[in-house]
């Protein structure tokens, strides 16, 4: 190690060992964050032939400064609940990189929550967001509370306590947060309104994913969902195939899991399962995604209630979806639900694609198996960039004091997943990973942001 060190500050390490070196350091200091190892981890195998190709970026420490973020705020969030207690929880803004543009990111509620998933989230952002093609930088944030069983005033009470600490760290042109699980329209309602309070003046620009009276944009509820199955049709129809016809399972049943299982029934596939924190529903008829839609977004109830209107569904209480035969996987639910076993139970049960709706849904032995046995396989970063793309969108509605149509935004986002997929695929192709798209979206990220880096300077 102290040999590579050596190296390292001569610059002459070569690309394998540097980005050896890079990961290494970073496993030193943040050893105890496996989710944000395992998302840098995934990212630089990727990036030594650009380091082959591009060795400026290795004695311009590009790599060194992209894994470090710009900072990350925690801070404590006390509010009182309905029977006059004091709770406290804690919240989080990673400030990840703003080469490309002001911070963007959502915010998670849930008490997993922590330094690590947050810069997980954050570090994956930036490659995301870059893939857009729109002038964003990379956060995230959110709380380890958890809002599952808080009464409407508890939410309330929790966000505005919540944002009195946030607001003095986001703006529209600063770092413009989002919503991510747990954190919905209700959630960004509260928390705008509050924003609203402490600033004394109305700025819709400073979050994205409000509601529609006051500056939210249409189909950005349905963008994330609707995003990936684009991208996975893309993916399938430059393989000779098509999402008609083949049989469907999605994990979730969130924003994201709902729309997309609505676009894949739209394109003509059958979805048969879904599931939730609690177990999963089979319907071997396809799943009525409407009911789905009254369950979560309206009754907030659990995901067995399906079993009321549809006696002759299955739900298996804490089992997993992926038992289920499919030939497209849509992993929606959260990071590291498909580890190596499952992925060769997909495989073994013909799944010929796999598209992440999720942020990390698939552990890296999990990808390297889709990979090894040639399934066709969209990585999240591109994926289920579809949400942030159309938050940008909407950020650009308010700055122009416009609202557009539902059906100008969503050619929008079907332009901007076709260029994501086309992007990749160059990128993959330029640097001698043919095929793999994984490679090919870490790439054509990086390589935007690390050339904005170059031209800004040592900052």
């Amino acid at each position: 190690m102290k040999a590579m060190e050596n190296k390292l500050q001569q610059n002459t390490l070569t690309p394998k060992e540097y980005v050896q070196s890079v990961y290494q350091q970073l496993k030193e200091r943040n050893s105890h964050e496996t989710e944000f190892l395992q998302a840098v981890e995934e990212i630089v195998e990727s990036l030594e032939p650009v380091f082959e190709k591009h060795p400026k970026y290795m004695k311009l420490g590009i790599l060194e400064r992209l894994v470090e973020p710009e900072r990350l705020i925690t801070f404590r969030v006390p509010w009182v609940d309905d029977e006059g207690r004091v709770q406290v929880n804690r919240g989080y803004r990673v400030q990840f990189n703003n080469a490309i543009g002001p911070y963007k990111g959502g915010l998670r509620f849930h008490p997993t929550v922590n330094a690590s998933i947050i810069k997980f989230l954050g570090f994956e952002q930036i490659f995301k967001n870059s893939l857009t093609g729109q002038p964003i930088g990379g956060g995230k944030g959110g709380s380890d509370f958890d809002p599952k069983g808080k009464s409407d005033l508890e939410i309330m009470r929790f966000c505005q306590s919540f944002m009195s600490e946030l607001s003095r760290h986001i703006g529209p042109d600063t770092d413009v947060p989002a919503g991510d699980i747990g954190v919905g329209a209700r959630e960004i309602g509260y928390l705008y309104g509050q924003y609203k309070k402490i600033k004394g003046t109305v700025s819709p620009g400073v979050l994205t994913g409000k509601g529609l009276d006051f500056g939210g944009s249409l189909a950005r509820k349905e963008a994330t969902g609707f995003g990936t199955v684009y991208f996975v049709q893309e993916m399938l129809k430059d393989n000779g195939q098509d999402i008609s016809g083949k049989t469907v399972v999605v994990s979730g049943s969130g924003n994201v899991s709902i729309y997309a299982m609505e676009k894949a029934v739209e394109f003509g596939a059958k979805v048969v399962a879904c599931s939730d924190s609690n177990g999963y529903i089979y319907d071997k008829n396809g799943i009525d995604v409407e009911l789905v839609k009254q369950i979560k977004e309206v009754d907030r109830e659990r995901i067995n209630v399906y079993l009321e209107t549809y006696p002759n569904a299955e739900y298996v209480a804490e089992g997993s979806v992926w038992e289920i035969p499919c030939e497209i996987a849509l992993p929606c639910a959260t990071q590291n639900e498909i580890d190596e076993e499952t992925a060769k139970t997909l495989i073994k049960n013909g799944v010929i694609a796999v598209g992440e709706g999720a942020n990390m849904p698939s552990s890296l032995a999990a990808i390297n198996q889709f990979l090894n046995n040639n399934i066709l396989f969209a990585p999240a970063k591109a994926a289920n960039a579809g949400g942030v793309a159309v938050s940008a969108l909407e950020m650009a509605q308010n700055s122009s004091r416009v609202a557009w149509s539902f059906e100008k935004v969503d050619k929008k986002l079907q332009d901007i997943m076709r260029d994501i997929y086309q992007n990749s695929v160059r990128a993959a192709e330029e640097y001698g990973r043919s095929g793999n798209l994984v490679a090919g979206s870490n790439i054509a990220g990086f390589l935007k942001v690390a050339d904005a880096m170059v031209e800004q300077g040592i900052i």
